[in-house]
């Protein structure tokens, strides 16, 4: 669904990374003909010269490949809603991503992305993959216990300080030099420098930076305990009850909401032809994705009293601005390609930068990019107020991954049982069964 604005972004640093072609590839040739149309469009209107091409065969599109992003939904919006709905019913939280809801969508993920990473690495094996789909941290741990090492895992929630505080200063976001540690939806920033003088101390106690931020979803106190800028999705661990008790009064989870704007634009999209009238079919695209956007983490009051969520302060146009998951993996091609050098924050095997983390967790962390490939930052010990959250979300990880790939239902089980959101034996086994019971056509038998 956001295949235009990655499209457009794409052609703005086209001529800027070498970028020749840029294929399209779904396996629902409707949405393929429908949103590949009008990021071909978008493209066009930014740099005619790029070619853009859409096809349902995966195989001719990765052929002579040199980078590809994969962003992929299996089981469709639907299966989300399934997703978060079985979690609410068990009493847990049931965001996407964080909790039980990313073990099921990464059990129908992970096999069709081992698929795609199988076909790359005959047809293209010089090319890098970089995986945007979520669950991202665990998608990219299980493809490399799988043996792809040529996988970079990424994430826009990774940057927003940096982004954030580079739109709100006016500097490039490439002259600042973060420290983030964690992992994927679950990381902090420590330290944002420039020029040699870290920024976050007096950014963090100015209150109309917190106003204008996703810092505001923090409380005061928590932000003093802490001193550094929290990944917005932390908010579901620090929050928890208050999320859960939230879902239930709204009625309705983010899910079902974007599965119903996914499936009014889709319909509008059938009425109206790009080719005819592009403009019209442009501006009903932009207004959904504002709508979407505005719709994001609904469940988190402000914690310093501000109305509204992210979405609702002005911080919701910084997406635009650092072109969101697209302008990392953008940044990224153009570092790869020996363009220039970056620092951003990447999901990443350890390699030592967190000394009490294992070599090969994948960990989301500081990286310096060039043309020899990305470069994990060194951390040092990770704090004792982080360590234990971090060391518990690992070993679910670690766990789902070994589950995902030897199809283990008890696998499965004892990864929840890890998960610090899930609170017992019997949830973690009732969430599971639920799962593949009603993921069984993806996910067939699981021992």
């Amino acid at each position: 669904m956001r295949a235009p604005l990655f499209a457009e972004a794409a052609a703005r640093r086209a001529q800027t990374i070498g970028l020749e072609e840029l294929w399209l590839v779904d396996v629902d040739a409707e949405k393929l003909e429908l949103l590949g149309g009008l990021a071909s469009h978008a493209a066009y209107a930014v740099d005619p010269t790029l070619v853009v091409r859409q096809t349902t065969d995966a195989r001719a599109a990765l052929t002579d490949a040199s980078y590809v992003v994969g962003t992929v939904r299996v089981g469709g919006d639907h299966g989300r809603v399934l997703d978060e709905r079985i979690a609410i019913q068990h009493g847990v939280l049931g965001q996407e991503t964080t909790g039980p809801g990313g073990l099921a969508m990464a059990a129908r993920t992970v096999p069709v992305m081992l698929r795609y990473a199988e076909l790359l690495a005959e047809v293209s094996p010089q090319a890098w993959l970089f995986n945007f789909t979520n669950p991202a941290g665990l998608v990219t741990q299980a493809l490399h216990d799988a043996g792809h090492t040529q996988v970079i895992g990424i994430c826009d929630t990774a940057n927003l300080a940096q982004m954030t505080v580079a739109y709100l200063l006016g500097l490039d976001a490439n002259s600042l030099r973060p420290a983030v540690f964690g992992l994927n939806h679950l990381s902090w920033c420590r330290r944002l420098a420039h020029e040699g003088r870290d920024l976050l101390p007096d950014l963090l106690s100015d209150r109309d930076v917190i106003k204008a931020t996703s810092q505001k979803l923090f409380e005061p106190g928590l932000r003093d305990l802490i001193g550094m800028w929290i990944n917005e999705y932390l908010y579901y661990f620090y929050y928890a009850d208050q999320a859960l008790t939230a879902v239930h009064g709204d009625g309705q989870t983010r899910a079902e909401k974007v599965e119903s704007y996914n499936y009014d634009l889709l319909e509008v999209l059938r009425t109206l032809d790009i080719s005819t009238d592009p403009a019209a079919t442009m501006t009903t695209y932009r207004a959904y994705e504002a709508r979407r956007r505005a719709s994001y983490m609904p469940y988190a009051p402000a914690g310093d009293g501000c109305s509204g969520h992210p979405g609702a302060t002005g911080a919701e146009h910084l997406g635009d601005v650092g072109e969101g998951y697209a302008g990392v993996a953008l940044d990224l091609m153009e570092a790869l390609a020996g363009r220039r050098v970056i620092h951003t924050a990447l999901n990443v095997p350890n390699d030592g930068a967190i000394s009490d983390m294992a070599p090969d967790d994948i960990v989301e962390v500081s990286c310096r990019v060039d043309l020899d490939g990305a470069e994990s930052l060194p951390i040092g010990r990770l704090p004792a107020a982080q360590a234990g959250l971090i060391h518990a979300v690992k070993s679910y990880e670690r766990l789902a991954s070994k589950a995902l790939l030897s199809r283990s239902r008890n696998l499965a089980v004892q990864a929840l049982m890890a998960h610090p959101l899930v609170p017992s034996y019997p949830a973690a086994a009732a969430l599971t069964d639920a799962y593949l019971n009603a993921h069984a056509a993806y996910l067939g038998t699981w021992t």
